[in-house]
């Protein structure tokens, strides 16, 4: 029956079969701006002719109704090569209800092509609201068929606002080390102690993760480590040697293989690599044939990576 703890595994462990699987350490992470879907995508929304430019001025229905069609087709081109898609929320909830609708049917599209999937919506509240927030991600029970496994959330606010996204069959990829180059006037600075502040909330994220580790040795607790990041990657692995590091930054954003290997364990497991732009954006947006591009773009990301892990 739904809701059964006895039918729900371990989000870590599903998450390192799926990897498996493919033998693709990465995740899709779907980002839709309406300036950049293709022309025929807005055609086909109702959108006025025109393209981008009509879209980005169209009514909410209309903007919303592109996304979707656009991340169908993303999702059925990158299903066969990557075990995951991480959805940037705050593209999807710009558009209001409209936005939000859209993007509990892309979660459940995902989730129906056999893909794990990531919100991305870096929540963070102190526990009360935590609760909420986790309701918000997941649903109003512990189903494994629906919504998201993961979300991403705030670790700035301590054990207590992470905690209630750590229900049964579910993870939280807690913000540490964040690939922005505005995150370094924070969480570089050091500590009386000699540790940088990420540092220290990388302890604590190994803290309250230990409650919730997996068969397979990996908590449903992960972290966000950039791969733009890479001289403090191996500290924070040392610090957390049981969390799945999500790692973004990868392609448009400068990181590169190199940048990543540090994030895996000697194994090639323990991360995962998110790539957005370069995989989504892949073609220009006036290519008729965009969508095998997208498909032949997630490809490349996971022969890339998974050599660099030696999964492959």
């Amino acid at each position: 029956m739904p809701g059964s703890l006895t039918m729900i595994r371990h989000a870590a462990d599903v998450l390192l079969d799926a990897i498996d699987r493919t033998a693709a350490p990465v995740c899709v992470g779907v980002d839709p701006v309406v300036d950049r879907l293709p022309g025929a995508t807005a055609v086909s929304s109702g959108v006025s002719p025109g393209v981008s430019s009509a879209l980005s001025s169209a009514p909410r229905a209309e903007a919303a109704a592109a996304i979707r069609s656009f991340t169908l087709d993303v999702l059925d081109q990158v299903a066969e090569h990557v075990p995951c898609v991480k959805f940037q929320s705050a593209c999807f909830e710009r558009y209001g209800h409209h936005g939000v609708r859209v993007l509990a049917e892309m979660i459940a599209a995902a989730r129906s092509r056999g893909l794990e999937v990531i919100l991305d919506a870096k929540r963070g509240d102190i526990g009360i609201s935590a609760e909420h927030y986790a309701v918000a991600a997941f649903g109003d029970d512990d189903s494994e068929a629906t919504g998201a496994r993961w979300v991403t959330v705030n670790a700035y606010l301590g054990g207590d606002g992470i905690e209630p996204f750590l229900r049964p069959g579910r993870g939280a990829f807690a913000l540490v080390r964040t690939s922005n180059p505005g995150g370094d006037a924070l969480q570089s600075e050091r500590l009386a102690d000699g540790r940088t502040v990420s540092e220290a909330v990388a302890g604590m994220v190994a803290e309250v993760g230990r409650t919730a580790v997996g068969e397979r040795g990996f908590s449903a607790l992960g972290a966000v480590v950039g791969a733009t990041k890479k001289a403090d990657v191996p500290r924070l692995r040392a610090i957390m040697p049981q969390q799945i590091f999500l790692v973004p930054g990868f392609g448009a954003q400068g990181g590169g293989v190199d940048d990543v290997k540090p994030a895996f364990d000697s194994e090639g497991r323990g991360a995962i690599v998110t790539a957005s732009r370069s995989v989504i954006y892949a073609e220009s947006t006036g290519s008729a044939d965009w969508p095998q591009t997208v498909g032949e773009a997630a490809a490349r990301l996971a022969d890339e990576v998974g050599r660099a892990a030696g999964l492959r």
